[in-house]
């Protein structure tokens, strides 16, 4: 018999029906350059440390509908925006949050290069991917990271073809 408290997924709290809890949760998160190869970072409301915008892919919601809401509340993202992603990670145990999570990190090329905090951001700055390399926060070292394999996606496109 199916449980008729789990909807798409996720289970309703019994005294805040807002808040949920999910079963699995899929994380999209935007590496996004400006012309002289900076990355866009943000540190979301009441963080202390940078990361790449994005966020989880609610129910029902398309990838391009959720990276476009996300990057909406966070630095203010407005216009249209092409996106592929770079790298798939494995699903991994959040014990503070008591759920799974997969990753899916996308190289975002939005129209516009005019950001701003958002609701859900405290400050934005593009910055040098290099500083963050040996930083002691593992997602800011993450940040490195998706930017090398970014940057390595952007110069195969732009070899000549054959």
């Amino acid at each position: 018999m199916q449980n008729k408290n789990v909807v798409n997924g996720a289970i309703p709290h019994p005294n805040n029906p807002d808040l949920k809890n999910y079963l699995f949760r899929v994380s999209l998160k935007a590496v996004i350059f400006n012309k002289d190869g900076q990355v866009l970072v943000v540190k979301e409301s009441g963080r202390d440390w940078w990361d790449i915008p994005g966020g989880g892919l609610d129910h029902a919601e398309s990838i391009k509908g959720a990276l476009g809401r996300e990057l909406h509340e966070e630095v203010s993202l407005s216009g249209e925006f092409d996106y592929e992603a770079i790298l798939a990670e494995d699903p991994r145990y959040l014990e503070a949050s008591n759920l799974y999570q997969m990753r899916i990190t996308f190289l975002v090329k939005p129209e516009v290069l005019s950001f701003s905090p958002g609701d859900d951001g405290d400050e934005v700055a593009f910055v040098d991917p290099l500083g963050f390399k040996n930083s002691e926060i593992i997602t800011e070292r993450l940040i490195y990271e998706y930017c090398q394999l970014a940057a390595k996606r952007l110069s195969t496109q732009s070899r000549p073809q054959s």
